[in-house]
């Protein structure tokens, strides 16, 4: 039964989570009685406990998790500003006239919000109430609206930069060094939050343009679901004053990333002040919204590193019953290999991603299984894609997906349940797609990061 005491710590935070207590208290305070336990019993050492000040040393001294507040300032002072309404509102009034135009704007609008911010409620919320009244007025169906919006809502798992990429992209280099280490390889390649965002740019903007071609698929084959919209025109000079300047910080921020320019967290504060200056030039971003802003990013900001400290102690209690040696077992022993293994983790992170937020699965869930997998010969980068985009699908997915529950907070009486459950079933199956092609075919993952950074 002792052999089996990780499993039961796991499933015993499983079962508090599902009860509603807050994530961090239940990561550290189920880890501290299991370790309670053990120690009085003598089945446990203490010695792993006494590691827990350096490790929150090293998480307050993180010089990649720095970037997580200032990416989560720039993506709130975009959704608090005028910023997204103007772009989303220049970008309507000039494709609206097309078959799918409005639906083809809010995609393009919701991709660069969700890409500042990351945080899938935020997006999802955000272009609920700022588009979803207007799709509906124009005519559009409820379920392709609905749809159209949960989709680019959770965008933010894979379109960098975001603070999705960033926690994930920081969790997987650790792994993929652990997992160096224990193969006994002492001079461990790194990987970095940069790889992560070059691995992410192909699969991520694949998708875009897929649910760009489901648009206008449907606009052409159905143009009563997406009707042409007649709105006043819009001149070049408001085009360009709404939409170039929120695209060129985002394509700075990711571009100097890219190239090697800037690290992640030097990238982030250029993006937060050149976020904060463009929200400062509209008149409408007063004292209040600043207020505002900077107490959203405190909050959002003490969340994620709460989170963290408990999941490391959660992390060191596991280990100290010898976690990562039943779990490999577990994974050497499994028909399939390799395949069959990384089989099981996508389908139990899909499973976690219907009662779990990305956070808590990114440190909690990646930290074991990471470095078995990446020990076992699966690539650190391909390996952070895949979760990213399974994470994306979990959360489209009904009737538990969390971009549904957002959506339904926000959306009138008009719109049902079903719609929206109906609605995301396309969007699901070229995620789906896309995961499938992405297993047989890894350079959709892999080739860009080579050819940046060899």
């Amino acid at each position: 039964m002792l052999e089996y005491a990780p499993l039961l710590l796991f499933a015993g935070v499983f079962l508090l989570l599902l009860l509603g207590y807050p994530v961090a208290l239940t990561l550290a305070g189920t880890s501290l009685m299991a370790a309670a336990v053990g120690i009085v019993t003598g089945h446990f050492d203490l010695n792993f406990l006494f590691a827990t000040p350096n490790r929150v040393f090293g998480i307050m001294t993180n010089q990649t998790l720095i970037a997580v507040p200032l990416f989560v300032m720039m993506g709130i002072t975009l959704e608090k500003s005028s910023i997204a309404e103007d772009l989303l509102d220049a970008m309507t009034r000039a494709s609206g006239a097309l078959p799918g135009g409005l639906g083809l704007a809010v995609c393009m609008v919701g991709m660069l919000l969700a890409a500042s911010t990351g945080i899938v409620g935020a997006t999802v919320v955000t272009m609920g109430l700022m588009s979803l009244p207007t799709m509906l007025k124009a005519g559009y169906h409820p379920s392709l609206a609905t749809g159209t919006i949960c989709a680019t809502g959770t965008l933010g798992q894979i379109i960098p930069p975001s603070i999705a990429l960033v926690l994930l992209g920081d969790v997987i280099a650790s792994a993929y060094q652990q997992a160096q280490l224990s193969a006994g390889i002492f001079n461990p390649r790194s990987i970095s939050v940069g790889d992560l965002f070059a691995g992410a740019i192909i699969p991520g903007f694949t998708l875009v343009i897929l649910y760009s071609l489901l648009i206008i698929f449907i606009a052409t084959f159905k143009p009563g679901l997406a009707p042409a919209t007649k709105l006043p025109a819009i001149k070049m000079s408001q085009l360009f004053f709404s939409a170039v300047p929120p695209i060129l910080l985002i394509i700075a921020v990711l571009g100097s990333i890219l190239l090697g320019m800037a690290t992640p967290t030097e990238a982030a504060g250029v993006g937060a002040l050149g976020a904060l200056l463009l929200a400062l030039s509209k008149g409408a971003f007063n004292r209040e919204k600043l207020t505002a802003t900077l107490q959203a990013t405190t909050q959002t900001t003490s969340m994620v590193f709460f989170i963290l400290i408990g999941a490391s102690l959660f992390s060191l209690v596991f280990r100290g019953y010898g976690g990562d040696e039943l779990v490999q077992s577990m994974f050497m022993d499994m028909p399939g290999g390799v395949f069959g293994a990384t089989c099981v983790v996508m389908l139990i992170i899909f499973l976690l991603g219907f009662i779990l937020d990305f956070i808590e699965i990114t440190f909690v869930v990646v930290p074991i299984v990471g470095p078995i997998l990446m020990a076992m010969g699966v690539d650190p980068i391909w390996l952070g894609i895949m979760i990213a985009i399974n994470l994306q699908t979990s959360f489209l997915t009904p009737p538990f997906g969390f971009a549904l529950f957002y959506l339904r907070g926000v959306a009138s009486d008009q719109v049902r349940t079903t719609d929206i459950y109906v609605g995301v079933i396309p969007f699901i199956m070229i995620q789906l797609l896309l995961l499938i092609f992405l297993a047989w075919q890894p350079w959709m993952a892999t080739w860009l990061p080579s050819q940046l950074y060899s």
